[in-house]
Formats: C-alpha cells, structure tokens, sequence
C-alpha cells in the first residue's frame, strides 16, 4: 500500500541479467528528509537498485514512483552524484554548477537569436549557482577552475552540481571512497548539516529540502551521516536474488559532534551479521521497521 507521504515508493521491484535474478521483490519508501543509506555485499545488486531509481536501467518487474509519479526512465527529480566527480576543467566552477540549467532550460537557438533573453535567464542560473556553492560551504568560488580546487572541493562542486536542478532526492554513489579522511570527514559532516537543516524546516511547516540515498561499503560511514539503514542482501535461506534484510533507524548526529563510533557498534555487529554473514542464521524480519507505523521521535524526521 503506497504511503501518501513517501517522497519515494519502490513496490515489487525485481531485476536480473539473462537467467539469473539480482533484485527479488525490493519494496521500501523515504519520506521527504531521510538521509538513508544502502548497505550489502558484493554482488548484491545495489548499483542495479541505483541504476533502476536514477531511471538509466528501468526494473523488469515492479515500479518506482517519485512523489506520486511514476519513473520509467531518468528525470530531473533525480540527482546524481558519483564516486568521481564529472566536471569540465575548461569551465568556471560557476559555469560547471549552472551547466545542467542552461540545457535544461535553453537551446543553442535561443542562446543565439534570444540573447537578451538568454542574458536575463543567465543571470538567474548564476544567482542560483551562487547559492548552491554557498550551501556546499564553497562561496567565492564562481570563478575559479576545477584545477584550482582540491579533490574535496570539487566533490563539493559536483554536489552543487546536482542540487541546483532542485531534485526530490539526490543519490550519492560512494561519493567519499577516493578522499583522504581529513576531507571525507569534511564531506560526512556536510551530510550532516543536511540533516539538521532539514529538521528545521520540519519544524517550519516546510518540505525537508534535502531528501539523499548514499551508497557505501563502509559501515561506520553509513551509521554516521544516515538516520536510516537499508540492507540489502543475497544471503537468506532459498535466496534467488537479494532482498532488503535489515531497515532500521541509525543514531542521529549534529555536524558539530564527534564520529563516537564506539557509540554505534552493537548497530554495526548487528549488520554485519544480519547482512554480510552468508553462514549467520537469523529471521531477518525481525530487522524491518514499520515506518508507516512508527511513532516519530524527538529530533528525527
């Protein structure tokens, strides 16, 4: 039964390649504001999930709705950002962050035959651009270049990059595995500021802005910047393709606090079997939260 309130709602979700199925019958929803994580082995066919919610691989069976419409392919309400950023070294970083809304909202012809037109409708791409820079703590960077900027700083950038199109959900495809700690501690925390300013507009009245999957291998990563664990996982009795075995809320923190992970190890022992252990025998039911029935705590979405 769809949740009026998820932001997004995957219902029956079942892909594979040739005769072997990878996803067997995904089904989950986020609401507006979730910073939930996917976590699972290798082979347990997350990047097809990613792919099928960016709508580049469509699911054979099932579908996947965003904000009560349904995908069926790639859409602006969907942003991306990978592992390693994509943007062009020939541009100002202004001009890589306006890139995605001039062709979005212009082609070559009005560029040329509208200029006064074009010229108005940039000036709001780059007031735009300005913001989202300023919401990644890059201000003052407009006219810099990528080569200018260090490795967390242009992931930063690819960030903005993706949300200045305004998406419903944004989806980060282990955009922190190629930093050194020092940034990728910088980049978490961000994630974190996310959380806290959706909290706020929570507390408005308003629509959470910032609703993020992150895909990741690391465990202490996913506990830290999520208030939600998604496990995704092939090894459960009479598997055929994977399921989401384990869906429960992570400790939540403020940007300003230390990663106490020893605060969150029973969570990781806890995924680490339920999820990873071939040989671990455990009713994964006992590891699904409810959310449409959960009460809503102090402090969370």
């Amino acid at each position: 039964m769809t949740d009026t309130n998820n932001v997004l709602e995957i219902t029956g979700v079942t892909h594979g390649f040739g005769p072997k199925r990878v996803l067997n019958n995904i089904n989950f929803g986020i609401k507006a504001g979730q910073i939930t994580a996917i976590v699972g082995p290798s082979g347990c066919g997350k990047s097809t999930l990613f792919r099928a919610i960016l709508g580049t691989h469509p699911p054979q069976e099932g579908t996947i709705c965003v904000d009560g419409k349904e995908m069926n392919g790639p859409s602006e309400k969907i942003g991306i950002v990978y592992q390693h950023y994509s943007l062009y070294d020939f541009l100002t970083i202004g001009e890589n962050v306006m890139f995605g809304l001039k062709l979005d909202q212009t082609s070559i012809p009005d560029r040329i035959f509208k200029y006064f037109s074009w010229r108005k409708l940039r000036n709001k791409h780059r007031a735009k651009a300005a913001e989202m820079l300023e919401v990644v703590g890059l201000p003052n960077t407009m006219s810099s270049y990528p080569s200018e900027l260090s490795g967390g700083m242009r992931q930063r950038v690819a960030i903005a990059q993706a949300l200045v199109m305004r998406p419903s959900i944004l989806l980060l495809d282990e955009p922190f595995g190629a930093l050194d700690a020092v940034t990728r501690m910088s980049l978490q925390r961000l994630l974190l500021r996310f959380y806290q300013e959706n909290l706020e507009a929570k507390k408005r009245g308003e629509r959470p802005p910032h609703t993020v999957i992150i895909v990741t291998h690391e465990l202490d990563e996913a506990i830290y910047v999520s208030d939600r664990i998604l496990g995704l996982s092939q090894y459960y009795e009479g598997a055929d393709g994977s399921k989401i075995v384990y869906d429960k809320p992570s400790p939540v923190f403020r940007p300003d606090e230390p990663a106490d992970t020893d605060s969150f190890m029973e969570q990781k022992t806890e995924i680490t079997h339920t999820v990873m252990d071939a040989d671990y025998c455990q009713s994964y039911q006992e590891c699904l939260t409810d959310w449409s029935k959960r009460a809503s705590e102090e402090g969370r979405i």
